[in-house]
């Protein structure tokens, strides 16, 4: 009997290649459907407009202002009504904080941007996550169902032995009550491979109750992945870049504080539409100015400096917030690598142990029917079978899990 290979792996081969599911065809609908996706691109779109808005701080402005008036009462011959229209265009020249403000928003669509790349790194990782446990769990419960199918076969001997009087009734209780276990143990199983299917299905915006049947599988081969290093990992995630952007950013808002108290100078060209007043005979006039306004802050109480100490400390908290996620980051590479490592042997570990129990399960069984063997050592002989098979099992998909757990820490799926 050869059950180095489950039986679950012969049924996916006999189901039609169209209606498999691969993982990166899988990966491209998670995306497309993530709500997560739409709402960092949202954040994106809101930030570049911000940036543009700013922009536009450079640029002359346009104003009217207007107004109308009715006196209750007429009095000296002047007349009740009066109105005014002022338009005005003007210029910054020096002063607002206009540049910083600008710098500060472009930093904040960078920040923006890298968060997006971030999320889209967790959302496939999220799909990696969802497709290598569904395969597992279906793993899990082809284990199981053969378990079971071991048992009832054994259950059949040492029915057909008590009938013919070979064995006590104690035999037979004991498979009964190891078969209720597998059987309750198979219901379990099968309870969480549901679960995953629905969040399976979920990812994807499909019918949590669809049918599903993944074209790979955990036991598959996989190319040899090397080591990026953190170096590496601290260039290429998103989530370090948009943490520099925000201590950029951060920076910048020192200067912004620092611009609201600094001297304001603007130019500008208007005009003033409105009766003559006193308003005696309704005749209006049409009247043009050119202006330089300058405003200077002189004293305020110690508020430029409160100001300016608020953000740099904000810009302090910034910093070292980006050194600790650098640090997170170094750590969780070396804590990855470790992972893929383990995995892998661990993989290699179980491939003999379970060739060996196999046997030894045949053995045990066989004997048994020949009266050479207790219930006992068929019954052990099982047990070290699922135990050992279970183990197989975690272990391709610890495999697989710190596979993909690797490439997201080092951003290689971007």
């Amino acid at each position: 009997m050869k059950r180095i290979f489950p039986f679950f792996l012969l049924c996916l081969s006999a189901l039609p290649a169209a209606a498999q599911i691969a993982l990166d065809d899988y990966r491209r609908d998670v995306e497309e459907y993530s709500r997560l996706l739409r709402m960092a691109a949202a954040r994106t779109e809101a930030a570049v407009q911000t940036a543009e808005r700013a922009r536009t701080d450079f640029l002359p402005r346009l104003s009217l202002d207007g107004s109308f008036a009715v006196a209750a009462r007429r009095t000296d011959g002047v007349e009740r009504w009066t109105f005014g229209v002022l338009p005005q265009i003007v210029q910054t020249l020096y002063g607002g904080g206009v540049r910083a403000e600008y710098r500060r928003a472009r930093l904040g669509t960078d920040a923006a941007r890298s968060d997006e790349a971030f999320t889209r790194l967790d959302v496939r990782y999220a799909a990696d996550y969802a497709y290598w446990n569904l395969s597992s769990l279906e793993a899990f419960a082809a284990a199981r169902r053969e378990y079971v199918e071991i048992i009832r076969s054994l259950k059949r001997i040492i029915d057909r032995r008590f009938a013919e009087g070979y064995i006590a009734k104690g035999d037979v209780l004991m498979i009964d009550a190891r078969l209720s276990e597998a059987e309750y143990a198979l219901e379990s199983v099968e309870r969480s491979r549901d679960l995953a299917i629905h969040n399976f299905n979920t990812l994807r915006g499909a019918p949590a109750d669809a049918p599903v049947v993944l074209a790979q599988s955990i036991r598959d081969s996989v190319p040899e992945l090397r080591r990026a290093g953190d170096t590496l990992a601290l260039a290429r995630r998103p989530d370090y870049a948009a943490a520099l952007s925000r201590a950029d950013y951060a920076a910048e808002g020192v200067n912004v504080a620092r611009a609201a108290y600094d001297p304001h100078v603007s130019v500008g060209a208007g005009g003033s539409w409105q009766p003559r007043s006193p308003n005696r005979t309704g005749a209006t006039v049409v009247d043009g100015t050119l202006f330089v306004k300058v405003s200077v802050p002189l004293f305020h109480w110690g508020e430029r400096r409160r100001a300016v100490g608020a953000a740099r400390a904000a810009a302090d908290e910034s910093a070292w917030s980006a050194a600790q996620l650098r640090d997170d980051i170094v750590r969780e590479e070396s804590d990855g690598w470790t992972a893929v490592v383990v995995s892998a042997a661990q993989v290699e570990a179980t491939r003999e142990s379970l060739r060996i129990a196999g046997e030894n399960l045949d053995l045990s069984t066989y004997s048994y029917g020949e009266g050479m063997a207790t219930i006992l050592d068929v019954l052990q002989a099982q047990l070290n079978w699922i135990q050992l098979y279970t183990n197989s099992i975690q272990a391709h998909c610890d495999r697989a899990l710190a596979r993909a757990g690797y490439l997201r820490i080092t951003a290689q799926e971007l």
